[in-house]
């Protein structure tokens, strides 16, 4: 997974984190738990907060 893989990554988040509320995720967690994704394969410093923005949605989404 890349970060432009943002559908992805919610469902990977929202099944390994169910009990977590994503609107209550500081960006910094969020940044890290999607670093320690084993799938994910993505440079680190290609993230930025509108991409965290769009992730943080698309969990929000999930959950609906």
């Amino acid at each position: 997974m890349k970060w432009a893989d943002i559908h992805d990554i919610a469902i990977e988040l929202s099944e390994l984190k169910p009990e977590i509320d994503p609107l209550t995720v500081r960006f910094t967690d969020l940044w890290q738990w999607v670093l320690d994704l084993e799938e994910f394969d993505d440079e680190r410093d290609r993230c930025n907060e509108k991409i965290l923005e769009a992730i943080q949605a698309a969990w929000i989404e999930e959950l609906d």
